[in-house]
């Protein structure tokens, strides 16, 4: 036998002895999902929203910011921003706040919700989402109640109903997502899966219309009673209608015991859960969310900003750790929400972009690039254009790449 039959041999028993596990890799591990992940979540009690939430949460931000920080030098300290960055933030999250101050937004039918008649507000919250349709938030959704059974039967009605009502008065809002809290179990993924399914038919959508994501707010979800991470078996049960999993800080903090004052996104319990959720999550598709800081921005001056520097210093240290998503709460979080997330991509910018063009010119550095890191480099340029943190002249300055070179690159593997 010559030497190429031989290899050619050897080659055709692996390929044969490896296509199963071909084809689960390609399937359970396709890669970053396409398209803009939004930098956060508003979570809004659905008997509270009505017309006009979005620009109204955005004139309330403006006008915290124009009362506590009115000038560069302030924002910047509040904000622990380098000072070199304050006046160009500050900027930069102002027009953010006026022309898109919500990049995505929840109607929460769960336990922020304190309706009278949930069936009448799925209705009216669903019309008004409707009607919103050219002010809306790039990003909306609900977020039901949980498929455990004391409640199971609740968050069918309103998701039925909410569908109902939307789909009366138009399609589906593009960026769409239902939110499933307090799952337990793969099961519980399964059954929403089948449960969107249904819906898809009842309603008159196509087939993969409705996508979901989960909140990671319970110990069972992380480590079952099996000793395996149940929630890397909850991203591959949804059979690619996951689209995110959202870490609940304070139900999952509660649920360990940990004190009430200690409940926290920087909290040891946190980063251990969140550690488990990015590597379950890791080449999925699905995307990652950090929680929420529920110190609110009210009160006089010495309280807005003692709560906007540890929401700021705590979405910093979210983006990190490689977590681009998070909950907002209050219209005056936006404002540290923004000057976090922009002092983020603009303090990096310089450094990342003058890599990513060492790189592609095959320019000699300091640092020898893998090309997975050229990847990271490109991802993070990407996310910092879809937020507004960079603009695409400047991406093309910086790098000689326009967005279609940035993507191409972000995306190859």
């Amino acid at each position: 036998m010559t030497r190429p039959d031989r290899l050619d041999s050897m080659l055709a028993e692996a390929d044969q002895a490896l296509a199963a596990a071909d084809r689960a890799l390609a399937e359970g591990y396709p890669g970053p999902r396409a398209g803009r992940q939004p930098v956060h979540t508003v979570y809004l009690p659905a008997e509270r929203f009505g017309p006009g939430l979005a620009a109204q949460w955005g004139r309330q931000a403006r006008t915290s910011l124009e009362t506590w920080a009115p000038e560069p030098a302030e924002f910047g300290r509040v904000m622990g921003l380098p000072g070199g960055l304050a006046a160009d933030v500050r900027s930069r999250v102002l027009a953010k706040l006026a022309a898109e101050p919500i990049e995505d937004l929840r109607l929460d039918f769960e336990d922020g919700y304190h309706g009278a008649d949930e069936d009448a507000d799925a209705r009216s919250a669903a019309a008004c989402l409707a009607d919103e349709a050219g002010a809306a938030p790039p990003f909306t959704g609900l977020r039901c109640k949980s498929l455990e059974r004391p409640t199971r039967q609740r968050a069918i009605r309103t998701l039925d109903l909410f569908l109902a009502e939307l789909l009366a008065r138009g399609p589906l809002p593009p960026g769409f997502v239902v939110t499933l809290p307090k799952v337990t179990s793969a099961d519980q993924v399964t059954a929403m899966t089948r449960l969107c399914a249904r819906l898809e038919e009842a309603h008159g959508l196509p087939p993969g219309a409705l996508l979901f994501e989960v909140q990671v707010e319970t110990p069972q979800v992380i480590l079952g009673a099996d000793g395996t991470a149940v929630i890397a078996r909850c991203v591959h049960a949804a059979r690619g209608r996951l689209t995110g999993l959202h870490y609940g800080t304070y139900d999952y903090s509660a649920a360990l015991g940990i004190a009430a004052q200690q409940q926290s996104m920087e909290h040891p319990v946190a980063d251990y859960a969140r550690a488990v959720m990015q590597v379950a999550a890791a080449g999925t598709g699905v995307r990652l969310s950090d929680g929420s800081s529920n110190v609110l921005p009210e009160g006089g001056r010495d309280e807005v900003a003692g709560a906007w520097g540890l929401h700021a210093r705590l979405v910093r240290r979210s983006l990190e750790r490689g977590f681009y998503q998070g909950w907002d709460l209050h219209p005056a979080q936006l404002a540290s929400r923004y000057a976090a997330t922009f002092g983020f991509f603009r303090e990096g910018l310089p450094v990342a972009a003058a890599r990513l063009r060492a790189y592609v010119e095959r320019t000699p550095g300091r640092v020898l690039e893998e090309p997975a890191t050229a990847r990271a480099l490109a991802g993070y340029l990407g996310r910092g254009l879809d937020c507004g943190a960079i603009t695409e002249p400047e991406l093309a300055a910086l790098t000689g790449l326009d967005r279609a070179g940035l993507d191409e690159l972000a995306t190859v593997r």
